[in-house]
């Protein structure tokens, strides 16, 4: 069974999600720790746990979901991995953010791209990869069957969307993305979102102003 445990990260309000069983093998996903004090909070919960930490995956590659890309790199000699259309994405980060007011460590680059379909296993689970663009160009999905859950980067939050202002974003693909591949996921699967509460696809089915 998975374990998950989300951190609020960021002036972006960003939830760094930490994934393990129990073989305490661990995968980061969107890593988004920019203080000292939000590295510290998820190095002492990988430590007081006993955790090994074995992928680094981003769902997508804007700021808020890569700033502790090279922190978890230089920590834990992890790579990033994440779909190659998202490479512009990231080699943009620097760019614009200190335009942001934003101090940005540059991200590592990928050795392995992760593909539209198919499966990443760690420990004793599996994750499969949902391709979801729209928000962003090439955004992935983590989707565990076993336990029910995805994690949905920003695709999909409580009551809401996404947004698709953003380079690379489009409402269409968007909504097209959510309606033929998260609404066929099951009603009690629980979506750990980029940003704000977890809600589930049954909930945002019936209530999901922009799903209706």
């Amino acid at each position: 069974m998975i374990e998950v445990r989300s951190f609020v990260c960021n002036p972006y309000q960003e939830n760094t999600y930490l994934l393990f069983d129990e073989t305490k093998e661990c995968v980061i996903i969107d890593p988004g720790m920019y203080t000292g004090a939000e590295q510290n909070a998820v190095l002492n919960f990988i430590k007081e746990k006993q955790l090994k930490p074995v992928l680094l995956l981003n769902t997508h590659c804007h700021i808020d979901h890569v700033l502790g890309n090279k922190f978890v790199h230089d920590t834990f000699g992890l790579l990033p991995q994440f779909h190659q259309g998202e490479l512009p994405v990231l080699t943009a980060v620097p760019a614009y953010a200190p335009q942001m007011g934003i101090r940005y460590d540059v991200s590592p680059m990928p050795q392995t791209f992760l593909e539209e379909s198919g499966s990443i296993t760690f420990g004793h689970s599996t994750l499969e990869l949902i391709f979801a663009p729209g928000h962003s160009p090439a955004h992935l999905c983590f989707y565990s069957k076993a336990d029910a859950f995805l994690i949905g980067g920003d695709v999909l939050f409580y009551g809401s969307i996404g947004r698709t202002d953003l380079p690379g974003g489009n409402f269409d693909t968007l909504m097209k993305s959510i309606k033929e591949k998260l609404l066929a996921l099951p009603d009690d699967c629980v979506v750990y979102p980029g940003h704000g509460g977890e809600t589930s696809i049954g909930f945002e089915r019936v209530n999901n102003y922009y799903l209706r």
